[in-house]
């Protein structure tokens, strides 16, 4: 009987764990699409009011600073493409890691880039936010 039990638990939160994981993959891929689509709203939405967001460059931007020059065209991504994504979930943070390839058309230049990055997410009021980036170049 006991062993039932502790089989039980183990496998709902195996259960438990693999549902955050889709939900976090989901709130990755909803970035994905908002930083090509240049969604303010959404890009609001899916990052943290503190966020950190580190470019491959060293320059580091708060939430508005990232916010802003996706929306202005100033670091605008036409195609982002994600490879090779791990996804760990402890508790209310997940550590997300890909490789990042993509063309861009920054203030009018068109560009690639090919980039490993990191990510953290925070599940915040229910809903997992971005609260750091940071990328290299590869």
């Amino acid at each position: 009987m006991i062993t039932t039990i502790v089989l039980t638990a183990i496998v709902t939160s195996a259960m438990a764990q693999k549902t955050e994981e889709e939900n976090v993959k989901a709130a990755v891929e909803a970035l994905r699409v908002a930083m090509v689509d240049a969604n303010k709203s959404a890009l609001e939405n899916l990052t943290a009011s503190d966020l950190s967001y580190g470019h491959s460059s060293g320059q580091i931007e708060n939430k508005h600073e990232f916010v802003e020059k996706i929306v202005t065209g100033k670091s605008d991504f036409t195609r982002i493409d994600l490879e090779d994504q791990t996804i760990k979930v402890s508790g209310d943070v997940a550590i997300v890691r890909h490789k990042l390839k993509g063309e861009t058309n920054n203030d009018g230049k068109t560009g690639a880039v090919s980039l490993g990055v990191l990510l953290v997410w925070q599940k915040q009021d229910g809903k997992w936010r971005l609260l750091a980036r940071q990328a290299v170049k590869i």
